[in-house]
């Protein structure tokens, strides 16, 4: 799937990939082994470092590291994307720049957190990062996380002075605004909340930056095709089960922890994060287990149930 230039079209389903830890560094071996169980269930992009690869808590040779393997891994059969955003505009340009001599074929930028700039900033940060490369850039809007929303404006502006600013995020928690940003301009727009996919995607959106596809990634492009192949009766049919397992996963806690206790649970990684995150506990597990054996997504790998301490 190739856009007009020739280059990977950004579309489809794409996996939010988690990072593995073991004994508090990252689990190389998991990851590789992660990477290719998407790559073996046509998975269309994977997407490094972004929310759900705890990235805030990676070293800078971490975070290059792991899309170093991804590049490799999956040698042309899927997209990448790099996740080279901060609120520290010289350090996105730095890691941007990075991330296109690797051979990343786009890059995931958020909006700057924390520092809660204003529109213009916004712009003038995106457009430095924009000038920096010439690969797509995808537009992160996460103001739940960030404290700041990129206005439509920013993404009018931006869109019309860089051609290569090819899509954006959405991951505000809602659908609003999603129409009327395409009426503004053409910007790609993707969903960044699987509980939304189907939604957004009925009113123009072209595919999903996932965390749900880190543990079925089958599901989430079987969901995704049949949406953009119009196949509405398989769509609404697949979003009831995606619909289910996002809203239910996330009673449990903030990203990644949900996503990465139900991994634990079918036996992919070790039950670790970094701190300030960390595990669920017992009870909380066995409820993950509860949702993953009523989607019939327990695995052979199953972990075994908690022991009640009397």
């Amino acid at each position: 799937m190739t856009d007009r230039n020739g280059s990977r079209a950004v579309r489809g389903a794409m996996t939010a990939l988690v990072t593995p830890f073991r004994q508090g560094r990252v689990d190389w071996p998991c990851l590789e082994m992660l990477i290719n169980r998407q790559l073996a269930d046509g998975i269309d992009w994977l997407v490094t470092c972004g929310t759900t690869a705890e990235t805030p808590t990676l070293s800078e040779d971490e975070g290059s590291r792991i899309t170093e393997i991804a590049l490799r891994c999956a040698d042309n059969r899927c997209g990448v994307m790099a996740g080279t955003g901060c609120n520290d505009t010289r350090r996105a340009v730095a890691k941007t720049r990075a991330a296109a001599a690797a051979g990343a074929g786009a890059v995931l930028v958020v909006a700057p957190y924390y520092n809660r700039p204003p529109q213009e900033g916004l712009f003038r940060h995106f457009a430095a990062i924009a000038e920096s490369v010439d690969l797509p850039i995808v537009l992160y809007n996460v103001p739940p996380r960030t404290g700041v929303s990129i206005g439509h404006e920013v993404v009018v502006r931006l869109r019309e002075r860089f051609p290569h600013v090819v899509g954006i995020k959405h991951a505000t928690g809602a659908l609003g605004g999603v129409c009327e940003l395409q009426q503004k301009c053409d910007i790609a727009i993707l969903s960044g909340d699987d509980a939304l996919n189907w939604p957004l995607m009925a009113v123009g959106a072209v595919g999903t930056i996932s965390v749900v596809a880190n543990l079925c990634p089958s599901l989430i492009k079987s969901q995704v095709d049949a949406a953009l192949e119009g196949r509405l009766e398989d769509a609404g049919r697949l979003h009831r089960t995606v619909y289910d397992l996002a809203v239910e996963l996330g009673r449990h806690g903030p990203n990644p922890i949900p996503i990465k206790t139900a991994m634990f649970v079918c036996g992919l990684i070790d039950d670790e994060l970094r701190l300030p995150l960390c595990s669920l506990d017992a009870d909380a597990r066995r409820s993950i287990k509860e949702i993953l054996r009523r989607h019939e997504l327990l695995t052979h790998g199953a972990r075994p149930e908690p022991e009640t301490v009397s």
